[in-house]
């Protein structure tokens, strides 16, 4: 999975930022900053968002295969 903004609908007002508990978000300058490497997808910031501006998708799979 995956932690992605939907920056049309992101109203900037810092609630995400907040209810991260690994601090992954940072709002700076009008712009929402999601660090990967922190982000622990949990789903917090999702959940306070009151416009439905983030979300959690399916990335793409790799298949596997035999060498």
């Amino acid at each position: 999975m995956a932690l992605s903004l939907d920056r049309e609908r992101c109203a900037y007002c810092g609630g995400c930022v907040g209810a991260c508990p690994t601090l992954a978000l940072e709002l700076a300058e009008l712009t929402l900053i999601i660090d990967e490497d922190l982000c622990t997808e949990c789903g917090a910031c999702v959940q306070v968002c009151p416009v439905g501006a983030l979300s959690l998708t399916v990335g793409a799979v790799t298949p596997v295969t035999d060498s």
